[in-house]
């Protein structure tokens, strides 16, 4: 009897606190999914790690024995001071000397970097003005871009999501849910043609040490923010019209931006998302929990005693105003604006 009621309890216990439940699982899994690209990252790169690392030292080794009126410490200086200036995009190669890290085409492209947050670390500010200066400008310049790209994507949704899935669903009398499962796969093929093979190609094609993974490799890291740095276009030696060809890149990077956006936030709007997104929220707190709410509290001012309440002309006037709450008319839809 004892453990059927106290069974009964964990099931109920457990049932009131589902969303608590589920966050935790969510959590747990994001830890293991963390801990598992820790592990599959250090099984893949730690070999190649230590192979550079041996021919390093070969080479060095060798350039010694070679140079035996060289010190060792004198070489250490010199390397140390060339990988400084590496850090900063400065090279002291012959074939990169003809390549200038902050002109206008190379500050623009620098300057959309740290406004979407990409930053690819090749290029960094070098004088102490320019670091305050970075600063500042992104300090404005990140919540200003998100403002232009949250209302660019706004302008572009109603033309690429809300009304193509309107038309459909009134033309044809399919169900919304499912046209809108169609539309969002349709337009992330679309997108990953346009905004990824297709400029993967070109990549490959216009750089000579690239080849398609690499291409590829580099439009994903660019327009997912993430920005590692280890493959930046334009940066080969005599490139040429190169220029021209940072602009371009700087305008692709800004609409294949915009255009992951709108694929993300249409995927967001999927009635399956939202109640897969539901699982982890806190529930809100619906109008009439918050009438209940206030009548208890109502209660609980009626049954203090008379020295405590309010004067009659101060009973006259409701203690609590219960504001309509403004919703759209579609209400959570997100077809109806």
């Amino acid at each position: 009897m004892l453990q059927s009621l106290a069974g009964n309890s964990c099931v109920r216990l457990i049932q009131s606190n589902k969303s608590a439940w589920y966050f935790l699982f969510l959590v747990l899994g994001y830890i293991l999914y963390l801990i598992f690209g820790a592990v599959v990252f250090s099984s893949v790169e730690l070999p190649y790690e230590d192979l550079l690392r041996q021919q390093l030292r070969g080479i060095k080794r060798q350039f010694l024995q070679e140079h035996e009126c060289l010190s060792e410490e004198r070489l250490e200086r010199f390397l140390s001071k060339a990988l400084e200036a590496s850090n900063y995009g400065v090279s002291i190669l012959n074939n990169a000397s003809a390549s200038w890290n902050w002109d206008f085409t190379s500050s623009l492209f620098f300057a959309s970097t740290v406004l979407s947050t990409t930053g690819y670390g090749h290029t960094a500010p070098l004088s102490d003005g320019g670091k305050a200066f970075c600063i500042i400008y992104s300090v404005i310049g990140i919540p200003f871009t998100l403002l232009f790209l949250t209302a660019v994507v706004q302008r572009i949704m109603v033309y690429s999501t809300w009304r193509p899935i309107m038309y459909v669903h009134t033309r044809w009398g399919l169900s919304k849910p499912l046209v809108a499962l169609i539309h969002a796969t349709l337009l992330a093929v679309v997108a990953v043609s346009c905004f990824f093979l297709i400029p993967a190609a070109i990549f490959s094609a216009l750089e000579e040490n690239w080849n398609f993974l690499e291409s590829f490799y580099f439009c994903f890291i660019s327009l997912s923010t993430i920005g590692l740095g280890d493959y930046v276009p334009g940066e080969a030696f005599n490139q040429r019209f190169r220029e021209l060809y940072k602009l371009g890149i700087t305008v692709y990077l800004l609409l294949g931006l915009i255009a992951m956006l709108v694929v993300l936030e249409t995927f967001c709007e999927l009635q399956q998302l939202k109640q897969l997104r539901k699982m982890f929220y806190l529930k809100k707190e619906k109008p009439q929990d918050r009438l209940a709410i206030m009548e208890h509290d109502h209660l609980a001012f009626s049954s203090m005693p008379d020295g405590t309440i309010n004067s009659p002309q101060e009973d006259k006037t409701e203690p609590f105003v219960d504001f309509p709450v403004l919703t759209s008319p579609g209400g959570d839809d997100p077809m109806i604006k």
